[in-house]
């Protein structure tokens, strides 16, 4: 009788040390999803920025061409047709991006989670950033961002804006030469043809 007693209260205390381990387990679980709930929009965000890197190639590849090769009445509607073009793009490229990152989300960063954190750190990372001060901190960023980046334009401007002109009429010439004046409608082909001229009024 005795030992029957105590086999069921082993029996009793191995169902409820299992049930304990499962309990913790979904908690840990259900905390990992939270972080990620809070995280979707920096998740979102790198999807978006994984779309438009590409897209800023796309435009900064067309600009020199469209500044030297392309006539000058053509220009504004070109530019407004690349535009159409690189929209779309993002318009189909984005929700694809988007969608991915959500879903490996789940079998990257979730198992990570659980991984390199416990239990009690998963509730403290979930309260800090899941926390209004930090939220409206966050919020902050970009007009702060904004508001520096501004003023660094400004004052920087003036010993900038020269260094940049220089660099871009350098690279005009360079693109020039290499392409027989091409960019340029062929002015350095005819400013280079009285150069032979030159040489013999110099020897003089």
């Amino acid at each position: 009788m005795k030992l029957t007693k105590t086999v069921c209260a082993a029996a009793l205390a191995s169902t409820l040390m299992a049930t304990s381990l499962s309990a913790h387990a979904e908690s840990k679980k259900e905390l990992v999803q939270k972080l990620l709930t809070i995280q979707q929009a920096a998740l979102e965000g790198t999807a978006r920025g994984l779309a438009e890197n590409p897209a800023r190639q796309l435009a900064g590849a067309a600009q020199p061409v469209l500044a030297q090769a392309v006539p000058e009445d053509k220009r504004e509607a070109t530019a407004k047709a690349i535009d159409v073009e690189i929209r779309k793009y993002l318009d189909a490229a984005t929700p694809i991006l988007r969608a991915s990152t959500l879903k490996l989300s789940q079998s990257v960063i979730a198992p990570l989670f659980e991984e390199k954190f416990s239990e009690d750190e998963l509730r403290q990372l979930v309260g800090m950033l899941d926390s209004p001060v930090l939220k409206k901190y966050q919020g902050l960023l970009p007009e702060m961002s904004n508001t520096l980046l501004e003023k660094v334009v400004q004052d920087a401007r003036p010993q900038v804006d020269p260094k940049l002109q220089a660099a871009q009429q350098a690279i005009r010439q360079i693109l020039d030469k290499a392409t027989g004046g091409k960019l340029s409608g062929g002015a350095p082909a005819s400013s280079a043809a009285p150069a032979p001229a030159a040489k013999p009024a110099a020897k003089k």
